[in-house]
């Protein structure tokens, strides 16, 4: 954690214990709280956790493959809520930014963390407009523009909207649990058109690709008797798209799943929960964390499959520095019957120890 992300911290312990009044998250229901565009396109500062996740794979001029992900995270720890301070943490955000790159054979990654205010951090209500730090993600029409100026490496990336948004689950009700409450608001933007530039070992490469666009907000994403999730957002070559996920319960057995497939004629089928499964293959050890990851897995979506394989093994991101967590989130090639079927991320979370949010 570098000095920039331990504002966050030293804010949250600044807090007097009796200013952490409860604080009274909102649910999503189904039937109710439909994702409404452009509406909901900004932030939702009353809800526990939200995320923009941008996620895609990049080609510069010489073939040259890489990954890149870039999330921003609102979190409503619900400390402060009483204080009539300035500096108290009533809203966190972090960002965290990651290239994978097969012929350096590991992930680089950077993270940052603020409390909102004071000009380090904020996210509109209005659209999606935030930062933190320097970092930020801006939406200009159909334009998503990402700026990130990391250890490693920098970014510079416009993400252009090509499809309509994919709304998830009930018209943006993303069911995450058995009880009704246990819920998110969520939509995706596939098949966004990726452009920028890409500066990293002191080399600066114009880049092209193609990128998938996760806006989620919840206040009881992960159920208690949850220790994680798996998911994937793949664009099919085809032009449609696929996302699937499975919560894990701490038992063993598949607590929840969903997810969505839209076909190459734009035809999207809503995925219930006996209609997905995740069945992992081949597993990989960190030789920092020691947690063992499945790293390949093939997916059903209900009559449709693919194989799943990573561009690297090595795509874990130790964000204990900002969110607390340590997760696998990788780029990763999909096949259909042994064939080309397009291209996306995985992420893994809570295979070392149970996930808490």
């Amino acid at each position: 954690m570098n000095r920039r992300d331990a504002i966050a911290w030293l804010a949250l312990a600044a807090v007097p214990r009796a200013a952490r009044a409860d604080p009274d998250y909102p649910s999503i229901v189904a039937g109710r709280d439909a994702v409404e565009l452009p509406r909901d396109h900004g932030s939702h500062p009353g809800y526990r956790t939200e995320w923009w996740y941008v996620t895609g794979w990049m080609r510069d001029a010489g073939g040259r493959e890489r990954g890149v992900q870039v999330t921003f995270f609102r979190s409503r720890p619900g400390l402060g809520e009483a204080s009539t301070s300035a500096f108290a943490p009533r809203q966190l955000l972090f960002a965290h930014a990651a290239i994978a790159d097969a012929g350096a054979g590991r992930l680089a990654h950077d993270q940052r963390a603020a409390r909102v205010g004071f000009g380090l951090a904020d996210a509109a209500t209005a659209t999606t407009d935030v930062h933190v730090d320097g970092w930020s993600l801006r939406r200009e029409g159909d334009v998503y523009r990402a700026k990130v100026d990391a250890r490693e490496f920098s970014l510079d990336l416009a993400f252009r909207v090509g499809q309509p948004p994919l709304l998830q689950g009930e018209r943006g009700v993303s069911r995450k649990g058995p009880r009704p409450g246990q819920a998110s608001g969520y939509y995706s933007l596939p098949h966004l058109a990726l452009d920028g530039t890409v500066e990293a070992g002191g080399r600066a490469d114009r880049v092209s690709g193609e990128a998938w666009l996760d806006h989620e907000w919840s206040s009881a994403y992960l159920a208690p008797e949850a220790a994680g999730w798996d998911w994937t957002g793949l664009n099919l070559d085809d032009g449609g798209a696929l996302m699937a996920f499975r919560m894990r319960g701490r038992d063993g057995v598949d607590l929840w799943a969903g997810g969505s497939h839209r076909d190459a004629a734009g035809r999207v089928r809503v995925l219930a929960r006996d209609e997905v499964a995740f069945v992992p293959g081949r597993t990989w050890r960190s030789p920092r964390t020691g947690i063992a990851y499945p790293v390949t897995f093939r997916v059903r979506a209900a009559n449709y499959e693919v194989s799943l394989a990573p561009l690297l093994d090595d795509q874990e991101l130790d964000a204990r520095g900002s969110v607390g967590i340590v997760y696998w989130e990788g780029a990763v090639r999909a096949t259909s019957g042994g064939m080309p079927a397009g291209r996306g991320y995985l992420e893994l979370t809570g295979y070392g120890t149970p996930l808490t949010l």
